[in-house]
């Protein structure tokens, strides 16, 4: 069977078997983070195993019906291959998510560049981008913080991405995206290049050892303010957490609730503290193997090109789309499978 090839399922069934042994042992919820990762392990693991037994059985009975040498049957029987072979390559992407937090939500970042409004446009354009890839994939979107632009556009935005695989789909995209084009807010309606950066952290589980001391934190309330700088609320709602020993600052502001946002900060500041653990765990790892690793965000990953032709080009893998408005539209998927199908010391370099 194909699955057997992609999937270990005899031992994720024996997986399986020992987290609902243990989600029976009366003492397990005395630890109610373990708890909560267990039964969330297993309720993956029942998915997934599901899904394949399901699939099984699906081959199972195109082969009969192959057996059977019906012709009134061939336009069932080529339909049904099809599915199948679409089905076993979109489960075969997912294999390659092996990283520890791939499986898990994402938080994204979009922060403008230098370039004033076109640059704060181009973040917008790319926030409505990444909304509309999740959307077709079916992932649940919070926009946990966003500051408008002076005149139009965004200054930065940060959102969660709720759903199986969210962080490793969204990890490639991490990095600084160039637009170029004729500029709508130029009145000479020159030709302008403007930079984004994107950041793509995974959201912190109970289990990662990430944990952050009050005391370690400041806390300032403000109004939550608009574009221009106005502010938008009669109540203080805002929150601005500073992590003390890292110098690390989180704003939140979009929710009416004070505690709301004070939450959402908490969860973006982990994700950069659990960032920040893993680059340092990187760099020890090379250190050791005498190896170079660049961690920074400056280099340039994908240059989309909308004047004076139309292409989208990723500067790692080479692979590049002339419809650069089904790209803008969310239609991104070929650029992340060409990411993820590199050889993994290419991806982290």
């Amino acid at each position: 069977m194909i699955y057997r090839c992609i999937f270990d399922l005899p031992a994720k069934i024996a997986e399986l078997g020992k987290l609902e042994k243990e989600s029976q042992d009366p003492n397990l919820w005395n630890d109610r983070e373990h708890a909560q990762t267990v039964m969330k392990k297993s309720a993956d693991l029942r998915d997934e195993i599901s899904y394949w037994q399901s699939l099984e059985q699906r081959l199972k009975d195109t082969r009969e019906l192959v057996e059977m040498q019906d012709e009134s049957l061939q336009t069932e029987l080529d339909a049904e291959l099809q599915g199948l072979e679409a089905e076993v390559a979109g489960r075969e992407l997912t294999t390659l998510l092996s990283g520890p937090y791939d499986r898990g939500n994402a938080l994204l970042t979009i922060n403008s560049g230098a370039g004033g409004t076109d640059s704060q446009d181009w973040a917008s354009m790319l926030q409505r981008m990444y909304l509309r890839w999740a959307e077709r994939r079916g992932l649940e979107t919070d926009v946990l913080d966003l500051a408008e632009g002076e005149e139009a556009g965004i200054k930065s935005v940060t959102i969660a991405v709720t759903g199986r695989y969210a962080y490793g789909y969204l990890r490639p995209e991490k990095g600084v995206h160039r637009l170029v084009r004729l500029s709508p807010f130029d009145a000479a309606h020159r030709r302008h290049t403007s930079f984004a950066q994107v950041e793509v952290l995974p959201e912190v589980e109970d289990d990662s050892g990430i944990v952050i001391n009050p005391d370690d934190l400041r806390i300032d309330i403000f109004r939550s303010s608009g574009a221009g700088g106005q502010n938008v609320q009669k109540n203080a709602t805002a929150v601005r957490l500073t992590h003390i020993p890292t110098g690390l600052v989180v704003t939140c502001q979009n929710e009416r609730s004070q505690i709301q946002n004070r939450e959402n900060a908490l969860r973006v500041l982990k994700a950069r503290l659990l960032e920040i653990k893993r680059q340092e765990q990187e760099k020890q790892l090379a250190e050791l193997r005498g190896e170079f690793v660049k961690t920074e965000w400056g280099s340039q990953i994908r240059s989309y090109v909308l004047h004076p032709y139309q292409m989208v080009k990723d500067h790692r893998t080479e692979h590049e789309v002339g419809n650069t408005q089904a790209v803008l539209d969310g239609d991104i998927d070929g650029f992340i499978e060409a990411y993820l199908r590199m050889p993994s010391t290419a991806q982290y370099k």
